[in-house]
Order: structure tokens, then C-alpha cells, then sequence
């Protein structure tokens, strides 16, 4: 039978007890042997037909025990334990769930500020399912989850990715958003040297009849509310009247409260509203599977 997702926690912080850098390939093939599992169990697939069921259960087992800091991954599908994991490791669990992740605070922390409530028993399976909701709000939940998942991995790719790269991505996204005209175009005024704050000039529209002032770094650290008024002083200087300054990173409060009140007008993108930029315009995400969700057409059935 294959395991829950939780039931595969605490084997698979095991295989990752020897240090080692370990492919996910070769750690679902662990979790397979270790669970007994049959080739037809092994190759059983998901309902859309898009995965396997182990595959999707490992996947989601990492990602739990990434969000508690007890594996890293220092590229994707590569993953190696952390020091909390080998202490994790040496306490001797009995078992590894979302109820004891909960005691971890690098995760209770991930968890109390997730869209995904408490009660999401779907999500957590902490309690058997219970019929308090329709089928409709546990798949608008399970959704989000996803969503906000893929919106960590893209911002993990954002932060690993070169300045270079990331300008490319700005301008690809400014692009889908019906910024710059063309890309050839928008990418000229990109990633030029820097002036006052100022990294480019993009079109507003394809006719040029305005510009917009971008400013776009990759910053580890919250942007300093210094460089949002540098990148304001700079607009003033060469009489813009929009900026967008886009980070991978977030912004300080005090940034938020300068950009309400100054003029000109200055529009502030972090690393997670980029994200979700790129999901919402297919950038750097593929369509894995879709769903039709059908109802009975009444007026049909009408004579």
C-alpha cells in the first residue's frame, strides 16, 4: 500500500541521514524499498494522469520538512539534510507529521502565516475528513495551496538566478502585461547602467505615448526604505511621472507609507507579487494539468 505523504516524512529525513547530496529519483526509489512497495504500486498514477502517486507524496513529504529546515535543497530535485534534521535525527522520533513539524518554529511560522488555514484537512490530514465543506471549497483550497507553493519554488529561482537574468525576467513579465511594445524594444532601455536609482525606461504603451521609470534588484534582505526615496529623488530629477521598482525580496512598511504620498507615482513589486505575475502570465511555469469542472445544463433538458 502506498504511504501518506506524512508516513514517508520521517523514512525519507532517514535517507538523508549520511550528509550526502541525494537526487529525488533516487530517494523516491529508497522510499519504494523501504515501503515494499509493488512496480504496479510504484507506477500507479494520479487521476489526471499526471504523476505518479509516490512521486507526488515524496514531493510533498520534502516540501514539509523544507519549510521546518530540516532538508535543504541547493538546486531542484537535489536535496541534503541540516543540522536541525540531524538533531531531528538523533531525538529518535517515533514519527514525523504536520503536528510535530508544528513544533518546529521555523515551521509553525511558515504555517500560521499560510492562505491555508488550520482546519484544511486535505492539506494536513491531521484528523480524518470530515463532510463540513463541499467538494468545491476543499478543491478552491487545495488549489491554493498548490498556487502558494509554486509561488516559493519561483521565488527560490528568482533569488538564485543572475541580476542579468533577472532583468530578462522583468522585462518578459512588463511585456505580458502590455508594457514596452515589443521585446526587442523593451529590452534596449533595460538593464543599462544605473542613473540615481534608475535602471531603464520602458514605453507605458505601444505608441510610446508615456514612459515608465523601472528600477529591478535582486535583494536577499528587505529593500531599504533609503533606496525607494533614492529611486523617487531620481524620478524628480528626470521629470518621470511612473516608476516601478521590482525586488526578489520585500519592501518595508515605511516604503509603502513614502510611495502613497509622493509624487510621482511609484508602484513597488516583491518577490511574491512577481511570482505571481509569472504564473498569471505563464512565465517560467508550464501547464501541468487542467480540470473541467461540469454542472447539469438545465435549459437543456427543457421542452
Amino acid at each position: 500500500m502506498i504511504p501518506d505523504f506524512q508516513s514517508v516524512m520521517l523514512p525519507l529525513l532517514q535517507c538523508l541521514e549520511d550528509g550526502q547530496i541525494h537526487q529525488f529519483r533516487s530517494l523516491v526509489e529508497q522510499i519504494a524499498k523501504i515501503f515494499k512497495l509493488s512496480n504496479d504500486e510504484i507506477r500507479e498514477m494520479l487521476p489526471g494522469g499526471s504523476q505518479e502517486v509516490l512521486n507526488n507524496r515524496v514531493g510533498w513529504a520534502s516540501s514539509y520538512l523544507k519549510k521546518a529546515n530540516l532538508i535543504a535543497s541547493s538546486k531542484r530535485g537535489y536535496f541534503n539534510i541540516t543540522e536541525k534534521g540531524k538533531q531531528v535525527i538523533a531525538s529518535q522520533p517515533k514519527s514525523i507529521n504536520v503536528k510535530y513539524l508544528k513544533s518546529i518554529p521555523e515551521f509553525l511560522e511558515w504555517h500560521n502565516n499560510s492562505r491555508i488555514k488550520k482546519n484544511n484537512s486535505v492539506v494536513a490530514n491531521e484528523e480524518p475528513l470530515l463532510v463540513t465543506k463541499t467538494p468545491e471549497e476543499l478543491l478552491e483550497e487545495s488549489y491554493s495551496f498548490m498556487k502558494e507553493e509554486l509561488v516559493s519554488e519561483l521565488l527560490e529561482q528568482l533569488k538564485n538566478c543572475t541580476p542579468r537574468f533577472f532583468e530578462h525576467i522583468v522585462v518578459d513579465v512588463l511585456i505580458k502585461m502590455g508594457y514596452g511594445g515589443s521585446r526587442k524594444e523593451a529590452g534596449a532601455v533595460i538593464g543599462k547602467s544605473g542613473d540615481g536609482g534608475i535602471d531603464g525606461v520602458i514605453n507605458e504603451d505601444k505608441l510610446g505615448l508615456d514612459i515608465i521609470y523601472i528600477q529591478a534588484k535582486k535583494y536577499d534582505a528587505t529593500v531599504p526604505i533609503a533606496k525607494v526615496r533614492e529611486f523617487g529623488g531620481a524620478l524628480l530629477e528626470n521629470k518621470g511621472k511612473k516608476g516601478i521598482m521590482i525586488t526578489t525580496s520585500d519592501f518595508p512598511k515605511s516604503a509603502y507609507t513614502y510611495v502613497n504620498k509622493t509624487d510621482p507615482r511609484i508602484i513597488l513589486i516583491d518577490g511574491i507579487q512577481l511570482a505571481n505575475y509569472m504564473i498569471e502570465y505563464n512565465i517560467g511555469v508550464s501547464l501541468k494539468t487542467s480540470y473541467e469542472i461540469k454542472k447539469i445544463d438545465i435549459d437543456y433538458f427543457e421542452e
